[in-house]
């Protein structure tokens, strides 16, 4: 029996704030779209990577209002017609949806989905793509859904991790895993005996799956919410869709799609849905600047400028600043970020806390510095 064909579609998750990269990222100009490793931004990053394998016309970006028109100027012209905003943020499951039914509607039935995040980045874009396309082909199947598990480096209790079953799956070109079960941030010693096992992987947030297949998922697990996309879906294209959208979408469950869709399906009985294929990709999430300075430092204890700068006796730190000179003396371990109305200064070991000072700002109402 010959193998359906379906039209291939990417869908980039772009709503983010980034606050851990305050003072860079703010509202207007988040993580994604600023270039925080390499010239271009990761929105472009991602964007590139995408294009020997997915058309251009077929790549849809969700977002929000207040970074709609930003993030549009980066976009390539045949991508730029598919940027979808939210009226509200509803997190990952809702945002899916909104494209699931968007995406059904343009190819005018059944298609696969590539959901990928707008900022992480990955230094092996070959490699990426060839892991994209077995899970694909993993996804091309009913019912079924995929996930690219990072195999994990350290016992890093920041991730979520993807517990796989022993056994590759029959017939598939690759390994390729059941999913036995998702764990959400682990306690360390759990984190610890998680790496030695050599079962579990990072879920580094790229899945695979028919739009049908999400759909029927979505309607199983999240009723509500799939009830009110297939209201909206049938106002696409129709003078009444933003009207329609901007009420039926804050009404949404706030929830993860892992939560709500990945998790419960992995605890169905009966045949496994849900399939892990392990990516060795040169993926970082890029979750703070302390990320940024592993990722640039040519070597441990190794100073990184972003402008001219000199060391005297300094190590490990990363220095921020294109346009002024910076001269550093018998710091260690420091990240300074310097911007036009801005100076953040921290050790590198409290850069997971950078999220706090926009939290501050918020309550103190400082519209200018978020």
């Amino acid at each position: 029996m010959a193998q359906e064909k379906f039209t291939t579609h990417a869908v980039i998750l772009a709503g983010g704030r980034g606050t851990r990269f305050w003072p860079r990222s703010r509202t207007r100009a988040p993580k994604q779209l600023l270039n925080i490793v390499g010239d271009t931004t990761m929105l472009e990053q991602t964007v590139e990577r995408l294009r020997p394998l997915i058309p251009l016309d077929h790549v849809w970006t969700v977002t929000n209002a207040e970074q709609t028109v930003a993030l549009g100027r980066q976009l390539p012209a045949a991508a730029r017609k598919h940027v979808l905003s939210e009226p509200v943020g509803r997190n990952t499951a809702a945002a899916i949806a909104l494209a699931a039914i968007h995406v059904r509607h343009a190819a005018r039935g059944d298609a696969l989905m590539a959901i990928l995040p707008a900022d992480h980045f990955i230094s092996q874009p070959e490699a990426f793509r060839k892991m994209m396309r077995m899970a694909l082909d993993v996804a091309r199947e009913p019912g079924r859904m995929a996930v690219l598990g990072i195999p994990p480096s350290r016992p890093d209790t920041g991730f979520g991790y993807i517990e796989r079953i022993e056994e590759k799956l029959t017939g598939a070109a690759a390994s390729v895993y059941a999913v036995r079960r998702f764990t959400e941030k682990p306690e360390l010693r759990a984190a610890r005996e998680y790496v030695d096992s050599g079962n579990y992987h990072w879920n580094a947030g790229m899945f695979f799956w028919r739009a049908s297949t999400f759909l029927n998922a979505l309607r199983n697990y999240l009723p509500k919410t799939y009830e009110a996309m297939e209201i909206l879906a049938k106002k696409i294209g129709k003078p009444g869709y933003n009207a329609a959208l901007k009420k039926h979408y804050a009404k949404l469950e706030n929830i993860s799609v892992d939560y709500a869709i990945l998790e419960p399906a992995t605890r169905e009985t009966g045949e496994p849905r849900v399939f892990v294929v392990p990516a060795e990709i040169g993926w970082s999430d890029i979750g703070s600047w302390a990320a940024v300075y592993e990722l640039l430092a040519r070597e441990p204890g190794a100073n990184s400028f972003a402008g001219p700068g000199l060391a005297l006796d300094a190590e490990g730190n990363l220095l921020y600043s294109p346009k002024k000179f910076i001269a550093a003396i018998g710091v260690r371990d420091l990240i300074v970020v310097d911007t036009a109305d801005a100076l953040l200064i921290c050790p590198r070991n409290r850069a997971q806390d950078v999220g706090k000072v926009v939290k501050a700002l918020e309550e103190q109402k400082n519209k200018k510095l978020l």
